[in-house]
């Protein structure tokens, strides 16, 4: 399951970024991105540019954690030029 955090972050990557949902899926699968890793994992892999991390490292200083909420779905559409039909979905809970 992916924390509040992560999904705000997924957000902005999708929405202010335009990453992939497909780049986005592979680095969530990724054995380290349980420790908060997401951003490297995707600059590693070559799925976003050195100015984009650091556009993601600005967001997470500002806004990493401020999501407070027992439970979210969000579903992505991929507007990639490369597949329409792709979504990405993830779910999040929390404790109360």
């Amino acid at each position: 399951m992916i924390s509040p955090k992560q999904a705000q972050l997924i957000q902005f990557l999708r929405w202010e970024l335009a990453i992939p949902a497909s780049s986005i899926a592979t680095a969530l699968r990724h054995p380290e991105n349980d420790s908060g890793q997401l951003p490297m994992i995707l600059w590693q892999y070559g799925l976003i540019t050195l100015e984009q991390l650091d556009r993601i490292f600005d967001w997470l200083e500002r806004f990493g954690s401020i999501m407070e909420a027992k439970s979210v779905m969000y579903s992505y559409p991929d507007y990639s030029q490369s597949s329409m039909d792709e979504t990405i979905h993830i779910s999040v809970s929390l404790a109360a």
